[in-house]
């Protein structure tokens, strides 16, 4: 079970990460899962009309984080230690991404997860992302 709800999510983002959005939008949340949305405008496109990998990256982190904190609490230091991506196809640059995390494991101290982003309207990965995060021993 979350022991944050989606909406103590979004205000608990909104305050203490209000750049985040730009990275993108959570529009679910679950019990060790988080679903964000990035709609996507010029601002993310690299030449040859595609999303960008750190655009791509951001997507995920913040996704991984959503769905952590929804396990964890509001732990505001937590932080990613590593972030792993793997692109695996050109993504629509007239389409949202939609990236949905689910964790594999959450320890006292570290957290993983995995990241699949596609784009709006198809079911095809465009990347696929791995993450560890660090949870501080104070909470």
């Amino acid at each position: 079970m979350p022991v944050m709800t989606i909406e103590q999510m979004s205000d608990f983002l909104a305050e203490h990460f209000p750049q985040g959005e730009k990275f993108g939008v959570l529009s679910d949340l679950g019990d060790s899962w988080a679903e964000m949305r990035l709609p996507v405008d010029t601002g993310h496109l690299r030449p040859g009309g595609t999303v960008s990998g750190p655009s791509m990256m951001a997507l995920a982190d913040v996704c991984m984080y959503a769905a952590l904190l929804g396990q964890i609490g509001p732990v505001a230091l937590a932080v990613t230690t590593n972030l792993n991506i793997n692109f695996m196809s050109k993504p629509r640059p007239d389409c949202d991404l939609i990236a949905r995390c689910n964790l594999m494991k959450v320890g006292k101290r570290l957290a993983v997860g995995e990241v699949w982003i596609r784009s709006e309207g198809s079911e095809e990965v465009v990347a696929h992302t791995t993450l560890t995060y660090s949870i501080p021993a104070e909470r």
